[in-house]
């Protein structure tokens, strides 16, 4: 949020013209996937929903009405779940 504009645009277009199925499925450890449902960047159709099935060992957690930048507004959810899947 206090970045510039530029490298904001910059690294939106780079992020969002990167194909990265190739790197996910290499990843081979248990890896959580969390995604809000009421993202309005990235949809979760379009993004956690494929990812979780390129990773060989998946896990996908999704948030009703969470929106991007959930980790913002809903820290103490998400470092609870995060912590409790680290430590299964």
């Amino acid at each position: 949020m206090i970045g510039g504009a530029k490298a904001h645009y910059d690294g939106i277009k780079v992020f969002s013209e990167t194909d990265q199925t190739e790197d996910l499925k290499k990843i081979s450890v248990p890896t959580l996937v969390l995604h809000g449902d009421d993202d309005q960047i990235v949809p979760v159709k379009a993004s956690a929903n494929l990812a979780v099935k390129l990773l060989k060992n998946g896990t996908l957690k999704v948030y009703p009405g969470y929106p991007h930048g959930m980790l913002a507004t809903n820290p103490d959810v998400l470092n609870a779940d995060m912590l409790a899947f680290i430590q299964s």
